[in-house]
């Protein structure tokens, strides 16, 4: 045996990549491998945020099913690459779930949807195209934040990460003070990254005053605004009041990045849905962007898959099957609260 190891080792030193260490496992992963392998049937995984019927199994969403099965019977599908930019069907029709019909950046066209490996990808996306192209390079994250940012934006090459006050352990709420005073005092021009709706992993939403007063802020030092928007409907069972801070910061004429997830409220874990939405100034800037983000998608994944895009799209196009799909929402979420 210790010939064996000792072989073992001298095989990795003689590698060119021997001197790459082993990689900790995701905690949350790591859980649900244990979970899996634990016999005993009273188990309960509490890790990863996937919903679960009171049977503790997968549900796959009634309005899935209805758009998978018209999508089985349909001759004119196919399984061509799409566009750089994704499904526009898709894009366009998520950009309106989250700024609304009436959005000025709707209205005015200075938006941009570009399709993207689920919210996780989309936060990669945003954060590489800012590295290249926005002056400030100083990121602030909540405190605490998902434990994934973090290594995005290390990955992405953002060395000046920080941290605003927001979770106060003693109330079990925000810490609004303490969150404006780091705005505030934050280098101006800083990137924010900010949760839409159902904090992660606190839970703790400001409300609608005081996400104004955090806007105040932002505005006041001129900082780039980044939502993460990983459960919209999820929060309150309510898509629009689940968009409020975005669609308030973009009614103050504030420029931003929104990555959107379609995992949680469409059940779609594994299908890897959904984009970049970005709001500009100008339709002109928003072109621009989007050209850019389509060959900084194209290096880093070539091409989105369709699958999870369609039913998606399929769903918010038809007004029957948005209606299912928003009384599918608002059981999931009803049971969550």
């Amino acid at each position: 045996k210790i010939i064996k190891m000792a072989g073992s080792k001298r095989a990795r030193m003689e590698s060119l990549l021997g001197h790459v260490e082993r990689e900790v496992l995701d905690p949350i992963y790591q859980l649900k491998a244990m979970c899996e392998a634990d016999k005993d049937p009273r188990k309960v995984n509490l890790g990863i945020g996937a919903y679960r019927t009171e049977e503790g199994q997968p549900w796959v969403l009634p309005v899935v099913h209805t758009i998978e099965a018209q999508m089985s019977t349909d001759p004119t599908l196919d399984h061509e690459y799409l566009p750089l930019d994704g499904l526009r069907a898709f894009t366009d029709a998520a950009s309106r779930l989250l700024l609304g019909d009436s959005s000025p950046a709707i209205t005015q066209n200075r938006f941009c949807g570009v399709q993207a490996l689920s919210g996780t990808g989309a936060v990669r996306l945003g954060m590489a195209f800012l590295f290249r192209y926005y002056p400030n390079k100083t990121v602030y994250v909540s405190k605490p934040t998902w434990g994934n940012h973090r290594g995005i934006l290390k990955d992405t090459g953002f060395t000046d990460v920080r941290e605003y006050r927001y979770y106060e352990k003693e109330t079990r709420g925000l810490d609004l003070q303490g969150m404006l005073e780091d705005l505030r005092s934050a280098p101006e021009g800083s990137i924010i990254l900010l949760h839409a709706c159902a904090h992660n992993p606190t839970g703790v939403d400001p409300n609608r005053e005081q996400w104004k007063a955090i806007l105040a802020a932002v505005k006041e030092r001129r900082h780039f605004t980044f939502f993460d928007c990983a459960y919209q409907g999820f929060a309150s069972g309510d898509l629009d009041a689940d968009a409020w801070a975005v669609r308030e910061f973009v009614q103050e004429g504030l420029e931003l990045f929104v990555s959107q997830s379609f995992s949680k409220n469409f059940g779609l874990y594994n299908e890897r849905v959904g984009q970049l939405c970005g709001v500009l100034s100008d339709s002109e800037t928003a072109a621009v962007v989007r050209s850019q983000l389509k060959m900084f998608g194209r290096r880093m994944w070539s091409n989105c898959p369709n699958h999870g895009a369609r039913i998606v799209a399929t769903a918010l196009n038809n007004p029957s099957l948005y209606q299912e799909w928003c009384d599918n929402v608002t059981t999931m979420a009803d049971r969550v609260r």
